[in-house]
């Protein structure tokens, strides 16, 4: 590996420096992002439990924003209970709207890197090429320095594209995941207006 590395030249190192930030993302978003530790299955009817029992408390709102993105929308809703249903309905929006940057948090930064990927590849391609054509003088071309600059342009496209297509997956992947979670927090927070405001039957 470190003789490959050695071969690709100085302009690697960007790519390893981004592959290594891709990685970390990417775990990090696989851990944040499990569907159990967003949307928990019974939150929503804890918090309808909590509220017909009128156990309402400040210490019980700040453990459920604790406790998920959904819960951070639930409390918010549990805060605004004796508003009116629209008002109650706002804070849960701008509880919903914070939730939602949480989620994408980093997703732009993995989207840069895919999308970034190729083009520092392709900037290794073009010093691997100027080193070909360096090689070049008046009594011919060193075999060694052409051979290194051929190596340079191929393994630093080749590194390029392998690391974009997998940063690539994996945004398209956290970004269609963020959205249905979205969705569904959408989903949790109007059954739990309807239940207090019993508007809809």
């Amino acid at each position: 590996m470190l003789s490959i590395i050695q071969a690709a030249g100085w302009p690697i190192w960007l790519l390893l420096i981004a592959s290594a930030v891709a990685l970390s993302l990417i775990i990090e978003r696989l851990i944040s992002l499990r569907r159990a530790q967003v949307l928990p299955p019974k939150l929503l009817d804890e918090v309808i439990r909590v509220y017909h029992s009128g156990k309402i408390t400040a210490d019980v709102l700040t453990e459920l924003e604790q406790n998920s993105a959904l819960g951070r929308v639930l409390a918010a809703g549990l805060r605004n209970i004796s508003a009116p249903r629209e008002v109650m309905k706002e804070a849960i929006e701008e509880a919903g709207r914070g939730a939602a940057h949480q989620l994408e948090r980093f997703l732009t930064t993995l989207g840069t890197i895919a999308t970034l990927a190729p083009l520092m590849g392709l900037f290794g391609t073009v010093v691997g090429m100027i080193e070909i054509f360096g090689a070049q003088n008046a009594s011919g071309s060193n075999p060694a320095e052409l051979a290194h600059g051929i190596s340079v342009a191929l393994y630093n496209t080749g590194f390029g594209l392998a690391i974009a297509m997998p940063a690539l997956v994996f945004y398209r992947h956290f970004r269609a995941l963020v959205d249905g979670f979205i969705i569904d927090m959408e989903q949790q927070a109007v059954k739990f207006v309807d239940s207090v405001h019993s508007a809809r039957k």
